[in-house]
């Protein structure tokens, strides 16, 4: 059985890489440095960022494996859980890595918007893929972060330090939006796909029994993390996950409303609304009129 740890200090996570703590909160670690080992089971309550340039072992992410590629980098958020495994008994880990306690950027800007990242919600599999120029600027925000590690500290360094993260995230933004299109091959067909599913839910009676989809629902279909679907979906279509399933609905919505057979409730219950007020309040908010009012209208 694989080994566990848990990391809850930058202290302890560079204890278990053999290197230096010159700041309590944050580290830019050089794996190259560490001992060979073997596969394990690793506990975040950081935020990480790993830099892996060759192979040095398999991330697994549930029931499925990623295999690092030349400059691939890899999102991970306090809470996460992932294991590394090996086709061999002992390998030598290999990149660069950027961790970070959460206390380090309460009350500054960052941690304001630290949630709009949504790739450290990604899974293994979505990681960033880098091309030699992005490596190099991933490089150089490291070791501007480094730098600063290095100085004595003072009342500057706290600043410094958050504000040249959130540089190197906005880039990792760009580097990601590139990646939604030079991987197009990739992601090809998912919105097709989408619109598949997304009629055939409610063209069976799963909404009278679930309810109405979810974003992470969809996501499963595909083997992604709802972050990362939503974000795809969002770059294809310019509108959010959540908003293309309720379109979808009103759009159902729309054509059950001309059957005057049904009852606007029984409407609702077909759609998987619990409470028919909450249809003809999302029904308002999408059309502009309550359901009520767009079939007078337009059965008159």
């Amino acid at each position: 059985m694989a080994q566990t740890y848990t990391f809850d200090t930058v202290a302890q996570y560079n204890a278990f890489n053999n290197h230096q703590t010159l700041h309590p909160l944050v580290s830019i670690v050089d794996f190259s440095k560490a001992h060979q080992r073997t596969g394990s089971r690793m506990t975040f309550g950081l935020y990480c960022i790993f830099l892996k340039e060759i192979y040095c072992g398999d991330l697994k992410y549930g029931c499925n494996y990623y295999d690092y590629d030349s400059g691939t980098l890899v999102f991970i958020s306090p809470g996460q859980v992932i294991d590394v495994a090996n086709k061999e008994d002992l390998y030598q880990p290999m990149g660069h890595g950027l961790v970070f306690h959460p206390d380090l950027i309460k009350g500054t800007p960052l941690a304001k918007i630290l949630d709009t990242y949504s790739f450290f919600n990604y899974k293994t599999n979505e990681a960033l893929h880098l091309s030699e120029r992005e490596r190099r600027i991933v490089f150089d925000c490291f070791s501007k972060i480094e730098y600063e590690l290095q100085q004595a500290l003072d009342k500057h360094s706290r600043k410094l330090i958050s504000s040249n993260i959130e540089l190197f995230l906005n880039y990792c933004d760009r580097f990601y939006d590139r990646q939604f299109i030079t991987r197009e091959n990739v992601n090809k067909g998912v919105l097709e796909k989408f619109e598949e599913h997304l009629n055939g839910y409610f063209g069976s009676e799963q909404p009278q029994e679930y309810g109405i989809p979810s974003v992470a629902y969809f996501a499963d279909k595909f083997n992604l993390s709802a972050n990362y679907f939503g974000d795809l979906i969002k770059k294809e279509t310019g509108k959010t996950a959540q908003d293309y399933i309720q379109n979808k609905l009103i759009d159902i919505a729309k054509e059950k409303i001309f059957d005057s057979d049904k009852t606007i409730n029984e409407i609702a219950f077909e759609l998987g609304f619990k409470y028919p007020q909450h249809f003809s309040r999302l029904f308002k908010k999408r059309v502009g009129s309550t359901p009520n009012e767009y079939r007078t209208f337009n059965l008159n």
